[in-house]
């Protein structure tokens, strides 16, 4: 495993150790010792899946304290453009974003510290997997407005829930993260 920290201090990208030969494909998406060796938080509570439709836009989705938690995603099956954003008001990056194309075929993973505001595009049908460090809270459970941080996105009339068209904006947000 490879991990590059990108400009969003604590925010990886990792690119997945994959074997492929006549009988398929072998990929490894986690394991502990690399992490430690980054010293990041590998603990995880709770995993679950989403499967989506091409054009489907899921996000800006992050859990406050005291149930907040570090994320590994990463794409099973198709394409998608994961968006991380820094909600951490103390950070030099505040406010700022980063996009990153996963894919089954690029082998690519992104590792989340607490405080990051995590959304992705479908540019295909697509299977997003999810390890969090801790367990699922409603009450605990925010986001941002997607058209509010200055992100592009590859399309203006996505697949949305109601609920994250909701979403509060970045300038509207009072975090309670430092």
């Amino acid at each position: 495993m490879k991990f590059t920290e990108t400009k969003i201090a604590g925010c990886y990208e990792i690119d997945l150790f994959h074997f492929r030969d006549k009988r398929g494909s072998f990929t490894k998406t986690f394991q502990k010792d690399s992490f430690e060796e980054q010293g990041l938080d590998f603990r995880f509570e709770e995993s679950f899946f989403s499967t989506n439709s091409k054009s489907v836009l899921r996000g800006m989705h992050f859990q406050v304290p005291p149930n907040d938690h570090s994320k590994l995603v990463y794409a099973a099956s198709g394409r998608i453009l994961d968006v991380l954003l820094d909600v951490r008001k103390a950070s030099p990056t505040f406010g700022k974003f980063v996009s990153i194309e996963m894919s089954f075929q690029n082998h690519k993973a992104i590792y989340m510290p607490k405080g990051i505001a995590h959304g992705f595009y479908c540019i295909t049908e697509s299977t997003m997997v999810y390890l969090t460090s801790t367990q699922q809270n409603r009450e605990s459970e925010r986001g941002i407005h997607w058209e509010s941080f200055g992100f592009k996105w590859p399309n203006s009339q996505p697949i949305i829930s109601e609920r994250d068209s909701g979403f509060p904006k970045l300038k509207d947000f009072n975090s309670p993260f430092e």
